[in-house]
């Protein structure tokens, strides 16, 4: 047996990774339910075998969230462990972002040196998104984790040539799918063009393996859709988000085709705002979760919102509470004595745009001015809304090829753009075989295939996209980070080995990349801290010039400097998550963080005089109460584990049961209350039973007194919700509908 040798030891990665665990990891103690949707799930998954398998909404096994559960399996069995907590459901996702640090450092080492390992997992560490997203019970973590162990699994079977290892390299990104879908597939290309032109077979065995290989993937990516569709749907949930009850439907309809054209399906029409045309005319939201855009009113102690009808909504205390206040509000219930809270949105304007909120010194900030367009580098507003990194859950900014440079998505995932464009030009130059064939390829050239394969259709889709949220754009981290430290030592070779005219271009290509790299983030920084941008500016531009400058300043200094002044901005603004405790539903970095702390959620709002209403009077009804959409119902069955159905699904327009379905639940006993707020966007038979539920139910007065009680599950801030109803609630008892 080896002894473990500490000079074996990478002391600089292991710094490195102790960095990562504690931006990812530190404060998630303040987590409260992260994003309470898929902490419900969580809850009821812990209750039962069946719950587990289908990743149930609810304990009664209703419906299922909006994706497959192998990255719930993980948090459900953490949470099994160490009980339902915030930090316990948010652990994997820490976990899995440490483990792609290390991941990224062991692909990248072994064609081009330590340091250059050693750069890439840095850069991974302190991108912003990585932070945000692996602090969150959201499943983009645990992803780019899956993908690049099947990178790096791939990466082994070529090197020795191991056909068992291609098949498993294949079948994980199959297990991938069935954590966000066809998201998964994304790297396809980049393992295909990488497989064929790295692995060293003759050509019939390489196709033969390749032809296995694409099978594994097919077995591995179905099988679990195919078991779980092929269940008689008496016997399972709901596929939530879904129209057909399929989750092959699923994976190609509302996660897959319309990830690309727009949403179209389950919220009775597109996003507005959610790139195009139409993203120039929504307001963002800060990181905070005010909305911006729109002027506040100036209500001086108000704190609750108004939506399209003058309802006041319920569930948006992320919105309404002003994270400078030294007293923070209750959030707010938008309800008036014996109503319910919706529990989990925030209101809407007829557009689908948040609306206006009020302004208030304890409450929503006052007198903010609108922020500036989606894709424009901070607007007016600034500091309040996603210029410069937000937490606006479509500010995609403007579709079209500079996308990913406009401060919507550039302040969360573009630090370092401009070093993964060099990577990919200089890698290839600076390691191809020099008087071989154009077409003979050097291993490490096939490493820059495999990265620039990553990097350029994710670019693409994200350039083009019409529905995503800003922190998917994680997907792009592990290239931009290998890209980045492949540009450096592509440079440092093409510095020392290319001679006097080479190095000079090398010299040149580098000082122009540092300085863009350095205006770049100036202008991601720019509303928040313009000095500290014209700083860094200027002391990229010095750096660049000392590169010109032989024998004043080793080349070991000058890299460490260049390395320095464009991780300054980069590494601030990552650490804003970990410094405000922050763990979203919508995760983003920003420094408008730093004045609020825990979770920023979209619902979990829990109303405890109603929660204690129906548990006394629940008498042996299945459900707690029926309610329309899943954020509204989150945060009670995180609260007392009990089941509450959600109608209609996370957008609150699932087809999931007929009239006539749902008047048999009610009339066999399974369902005594429902709790209804704005039925406006509800459509087909969910329409139809709202409208039954107002007609045959018997409004409920349940409160004590005029001043609501609303609190939220875990104790954390609420948040304005995407889907579902929004406005003013009440509770409607059916248990006399058919006396």
């Amino acid at each position: 047996m080896k002894k473990l040798s500490f000079k074996k030891i990478d002391w600089y990665l292991t710094g490195i990774l102790v960095l990562a665990a504690f931006l990812y990891g530190w404060g998630i103690w303040d987590a409260g339910s992260a994003n309470s949707y898929y902490t419900a799930a969580i809850t009821s998954m812990t209750q039962s075998w069946h719950n587990f398998w289908y990743g149930a909404f609810d304990p009664a096994g209703f419906i299922t969230v909006d994706k497959p559960p192998i990255a719930l399996w993980f948090m459900a069995i953490s949470a099994k462990i160490f009980g339902i907590h915030g930090w316990s459901v948010v652990l994997p996702s820490v976990l899995a972002g440490i483990g792609s640090v290390a991941l990224l450092y062991k692909l990248i080492t072994p064609k081009f040196g330590p340091w250059a390992g050693r750069l890439a997992a840095l850069v991974m560490t302190l991108t912003p998104t990585v932070v945000a997203n692996s602090r969150t019970n959201n499943m983009d973590a645990i992803l780019v984790f899956f993908l690049l162990l099947a990178v790096y699994t791939l990466t082994k079977a070529v090197a020795k040539k191991k056909f068992w290892l291609v098949l498993i390299a294949f079948a994980i990104i199959g297990i991938a799918f069935n954590i966000k879908m066809l998201q998964a597939f994304m790297i396809l290309p980049a393992m295909l063009v990488f497989y064929w032109v790295a692995i060293k077979l003759p050509w019939k065995k390489k196709v033969a393996w390749l032809v296995a290989a694409m099978a594994s993937l097919g077995i591995f990516t179905v099988a679990y859709p195919a078991a779980v569709d092929s269940v008689s749907t008496a016997n399972r949930p709901y596929i939530g988000s879904s129209q057909t009850n399929s989750l092959m439907e699923l994976a190609f309809g509302y996660n897959g085709t319309e990830r690309l054209l727009g949403q179209s399906t389950g919220t009775g029409g597109s996003f507005s705002g959610m790139g195009g045309k139409n993203s120039k005319k929504s307001g963002s939201n800060g990181g905070n979760g005010a909305p911006t855009g729109t002027k506040p009113s100036g209500t001086k102690n108000s704190t609750t919102n108004t939506n399209s009808n003058g309802q006041a909504p319920t569930g948006n205390g992320q919105n309404a509470t002003n994270s400078n206040s030294k007293n923070a509000p209750t959030p707010p219930s938008g309800s008036t004595k014996g109503q319910a809270p919706s529990g989990a949105n925030g209101s809407k304007s007829s557009n689908g745009a948040p609306s206006k909120p009020s302004g208030s010194k304890n409450g929503a900030p006052t007198g903010t001015k609108p922020s500036g367009k989606m894709g424009n580098p901070g607007g007016k507003g600034g500091k309040g809304g996603m210029a410069g990194g937000g937490n606006s859950a479509f500010a995609i900014g403007s579709a079209g090829p500079f996308r990913l440079f406009q401060s919507d998505l550039g302040s969360q995932i573009g630090w370092f753009l401009p070093f993964a464009f060099l990577g990919m030009g200089a890698g290839w130059w600076a390691f191809r075989k020099k008087g071989s064939k154009w077409y003979s390829i050097s291993e490490e050239q096939a490493d820059v295939l495999l990265w620039a394969g990553w990097f350029v259709p994710v670019y693409g889709f994200f350039s083009v996209a019409s529905f995503f949220h800003p922190y998917y754009t994680i997907m792009l981290a592990p290239a931009i980070a290998a890209l980045t430290a492949i540009a450096a030592v592509a440079i440092a070779k093409m510095v020392k080995e290319g001679g006097k005219k080479q190095g000079m271009v090398a010299k040149s290509l580098l000082a122009l990349t540092l300085t863009g790299t350095a205006a770049l983030q100036a202008y991601y920084a720019w509303s928040y801290y313009p000095v500290a941008g014209i700083i860094i500016l200027i002391l990229a531009i010095a750096i660049s010039a000392l590169w010109f400058v032989n024998k004043v300043v080793n080349n070991k200094l000058k890299i460490a400097l260049s390395i320095v002044v464009v991780a300054l901005l980069s590494g601030f603004w990552a650490l804003t998550p970990t410094l405000s405790h922050n763990s979203a539903a919508i995760p983003a970095a920003s420094p408008s963080l730093l004045s609020s702390r825990g979770s920023s959620d979209m619902g979990g709002q829990v109303d405890s005089e109603l929660l204690a209403y129906t548990k006394k009077n629940q008498g042996s009804a299945k459900y707690l109460f029926a309610t329309t959409d899943s954020n509204s119902a989150s945060g009670y069955i995180i609260k007392s584990g009990k089941a509450v159905m959600a109608l209609g699904g996370y957008n609150g327009t699932d087809p999931t049961m007929t009239l006539s379905e749902f008047k048999q639940l009610v009339k066999s006993g399974q369902l005594k209350y429902f709790v209804l707020g704005n039925t406006k966007s509800s459509t087909g038979d969910i329409s139809k039973i709202l409208a039954w539920v107002k007609k045959n139910g018997k409004q409920v007065s349940y409160s004590s007194s005029s001043s609501k009680t609303s609190t939220q599950s875990s104790g954390m801030t609420g948040g304005m919700g995407m889907g579902g109803q929004s406005g003013s609630s009440t509770l409607y008892d059916l248990s006399a509908a058919f006396k």
